[in-house]
């Protein structure tokens, strides 16, 4: 699995600012209507839904968001770049302002860990970060996404 199977170009935003976590749920759901044709009140239900179960703020400024829907048929990923950090309740108690992702089947068993372990891996690693939080084009954060050397899964 590669990260350009699960991530759109489409499915990039930068935005400024968010005054919630509720709020860039919301703003993701939007995104995931837009792009995926999911349903947004379906994907932030899911979202927050995941979150009360523990925060999935990682550290190092980076939220893997992740949930299981149904009417999803397939793994794939949204990612936003946040120009002005949130507080996101992170392991780490940093602010995040990267945030990777993943929707997948309510069904998925090993597809959506063998995704989530992916996007953990390339997010962990610091210099991919770094050329995220350098970058304000959609077009170039995709690429440097989809042609870490961090993309393969094992």
């Amino acid at each position: 699995m590669q990260i350009s199977e699960i991530l759109k170009p489409e499915a990039i935003k930068i935005i400024g600012s968010s005054t919630s976590k509720k709020r860039l749920f919301h703003d993701i759901g939007e995104l995931a209507e837009s792009v995926l044709g999911y349903k947004a009140s379906e994907v932030v239900e899911a979202l927050i839904e995941r979150e009360n179960l523990g925060p999935t703020g990682v550290g190092h400024g980076i939220a893997l968001p992740h949930a299981r829907l149904e009417g999803v048929d397939r793994v794939c990923g949204l990612f936003l770049r946040i120009e002005k950090p949130m507080d996101f309740e992170s392991v780490d108690r940093q602010p995040v302002d990267l945030v990777f992702v993943l929707l997948a089947p309510a069904s998925a068993g090993v597809e959506h860990l063998k995704a989530l372990a992916l996007v953990s891996r390339t997010m962990r690693d610091a210099a991919t970060c770094a050329k995220l939080r350098a970058n304000a084009d959609p077009a170039t954060l995709h690429a440097i996404l989809t042609d870490s050397h961090a993309t393969q899964a094992a």
